[in-house]
This record gives structure tokens, C-alpha cells and sequence, in this order.
């Protein structure tokens, strides 16, 4: 049995809590909200954020982070992205031993174009944690609180640090993979979410599977395009944290991504759907990253420069549509050729 701090209490945050529960570890479950560790602990429940899952008692909730990570083993942070820094501050404070840190947040910070491994990199003392791991792919809290079969990604550095994490989450249920490719893994995690809010616009225009189809490979063309400008492995975006996380992120209600862009398809204006939405949109973020990084390094892609219009310039969903369906004629081979030998052209 591993003590085991995770820092964030949000819908993923806790599911990640159940699968350690389950697997036998002491789990403590951090926010920084008094009323909702409260409810936690007294409850069982955690009722805006994973409705109607009984929460066991081998999961204690704090809301002080000085005693959530008091003689832990391992750290997991499932903050938002916008979150890490600060949250990363805190903890080098009050951390007395090193640890294994893994994070479960899917996102890209904007202006610095940093991946979440590289912004806790610079916010933790490097005598505070034995090496960063990724635990990333297709996967729903919904469903994994629900322990249908669900399978995901551990990735670090350090093949060592990545098989301890999965053998602190695999079991029957959630079954975990390994891999050295850290950035294909984050870069995967993160950018299908802007896809996944293209998808939304999509299905809120009213338009078929085809278009959506269409969407979800062309997107995964532009994340592996990117990505592999960043120094991924190809491959990884054919696996779990590439297409599987797309697919499962494009085509369910249970996406917060998908539902934020069903709302701009059907005409809401972004600072409407956020808050409509209630929880933290991590594609509207990552958009703007991509976007940024993108125009800086001279990398196409279309799907991203028009869901940045629609998102941050207030263009018409249907019109951005349209553009991206009378663009220059190309050849589908050569365009993939280019991303597997990390050549490319506007």
C-alpha cells in the first residue's frame, strides 16, 4: 500500500482517486475549496463534479496542502492548466522528501508554449521529485468512476518512474501502458481538445458524420504535424493518447470539450458557453497555444487557425466551414509523408 497525495478534485482528479482506492492505497484527495472536502468527507460525495459516485473512505479529503501531502510516496496534480504553476509553488514548500510526481492535466500554456512536464520542470526544486510521468489517453471520469474498462498512457523520462505508476493504477478495469515519448504523449493529450471543440461545431451546425469524420482525421494530421515539430515520435499519434484520445474526446456528450463547441455551433458566444459551462475548458487554452506556436514556427494548420477565429475573433462557424472547405487542392499521402519525415510546406 502507497500513500498517495491528488492534488485536484475535480471530475478527473477524483477518478484517478477511486482507481487508487480500489487498487488498496491510502489516497488523500486534495482541494482548495473548505466546502468541498468537507462534503467529501462527510458525504461521501462530490456532487458538483462526479454526481451520484460513492466516494470510499480509504480517500480522505484536505483542503490544507501541507497535510495532504504529509509522508506521501507519490504526488498526482489534476489541476487545470492555467493552475500548474502556482499549485507547483505551493508544493515545493511544503514538500520534505522526494517524490514521484505525475500529472493527469491535459493542456498547453499560451504565450510560453510550455507542456505541463516542462511548467513543473521550472516551478519544482529538482531535489523534490524523482522524475515527471504523463498518465494520459482516452478516457472518461464518468466511466472510469464507473470502472468500465477504460486504458491510458504512463510516460516519463525514466521507463522506471513510468512502470511504477502503472503498476499503481492498472488493474481489471483501468489497464496502463508505458512509454518514453514524452511529448508525443502530453502533445496528444492536449491538442486533441481543439478538435474536440471542432467536432462540437460541428454536430451544433447540424452537420453528418461525414464532416465529423473528416474533421477527426484531418485534426489528427495537424497534432501529429505539430508535434512531430516539437520533437514526438509519429507513431505515438496513432495510439492511445493520439487517435484513442481523439476519437473518445470528438464523439461523447460526456466531453466538456465537445459540449463547449456543440454551444458555439448552435450560436452561443464563447464567454456565454463558458459560463454556461461551470468547469474549466481546457481546448479554449490550448487553442491559442497551438494558434501561437503555429503562426511562430510556420506549421499549417487550418482546423486550429479557424476554430482560433471562431473562439478569440468572433467569426461565424458556418463561414469558417466553408473556408476550410474550399481550401488549395492536396495530395493526402504526400501530406502525411511530410509529417513522418518531419518536412513541412504551407
Amino acid at each position: 500500500m502507497e500513500k498517495i497525495a491528488v492534488l485536484g478534485a475535480g471530475s478527473w482528479g477524483t477518478a484517478l482517486a477511486l482507481v487508487l482506492a480500489e487498487n488498496g492505497h491510502d489516497v488523500r484527495l486534495w482541494t482548495h475549496k473548505k466546502n468541498q472536502a468537507d462534503e467529501i468527507n462527510e458525504t461521501r460525495q462530490n456532487s458538483k463534479y462526479l454526481a451520484g459516485i460513492t466516494i470510499p473512505t480509504t480517500i480522505t479529503a484536505y483542503y490544507e496542502l501541507d497535510k495532504a501531502v504529509q509522508d506521501v510516496t507519490s504526488v498526482l496534480l489534476v489541476v487545470p492548466t492555467k493552475a500548474i504553476r502556482d499549485v507547483c509553488r505551493q508544493l515545493s514548500t511544503v514538500l520534505d522528501d522526494p517524490v514521484t510526481l505525475a500529472h493527469g492535466t491535459k493542456g498547453i500554456e499560451p504565450g510560453t508554449l510550455k507542456r505541463v512536464s516542462e511548467m513543473i520542470e521550472e516551478e519544482m526544486p529538482r531535489h523534490l521529485y524523482k522524475e515527471v510521468v504523463i498518465l494520459s489517453g482516452p478516457s472518461h471520469a464518468e466511466e472510469v468512476s464507473d470502472r468500465q474498462p477504460t486504458t491510458v498512457t504512463a510516460s516519463s523520462n525514466d521507463m522506471k518512474e513510468a512502470e511504477y505508476v502503472q503498476d499503481l493504477f492498472i488493474n481489471e478495469n483501468f489497464r496502463v501502458y508505458t512509454s518514453l515519448d514524452m511529448v508525443g504523449v502530453e502533445l496528444g493529450g492536449a491538442l486533441k481538445n481543439i478538435i474536440a471543440l471542432g467536432a462540437g461545431i460541428s454536430d451544433g451546425l447540424g452537420y453528418g458524420d461525414n464532416a465529423k469524420a473528416a474533421l477527426m482525421t484531418r485534426g489528427l494530421a495537424e497534432i501529429a504535424r505539430l508535434g512531430t515539430s516539437m520533437g514526438a515520435n509519429p507513431l505515438t499519434f496513432i495510439g492511445l493518447s493520439g487517435v484513442g484520445d481523439l476519437i473518445v474526446t470528438c464523439t461523447s456528450v460526456h466531453s466538456r470539450n465537445w459540449r463547449a463547441g456543440n454551444l458555439l455551433g448552435k450560436g452561443k458566444q464563447l464567454d456565454e458557453v463558458l459560463k454556461q459551462m461551470g468547469m474549466v475548458v481546457e481546448g479554449v487554452r490550448t487553442t491559442k497555444a497551438a494558434y501561437e506556436f503555429a503562426e511562430k514556427q510556420g506549421i499549417e494548420m487550418p482546423i486550429t487557425y479557424g476554430i482560433y477565429q471562431i473562439l478569440f475573433k468572433q467569426a461565424k462557424p458556418k463561414d469558417v466551414v466553408d473556408q476550410l472547405m474550399t481550401r488549395h487542392r492536396r495530395h493526402e499521402m504526400e501530406d502525411l509523408s511530410n509529417i513522418l519525415t518531419n518536412r513541412y510546406s504551407n
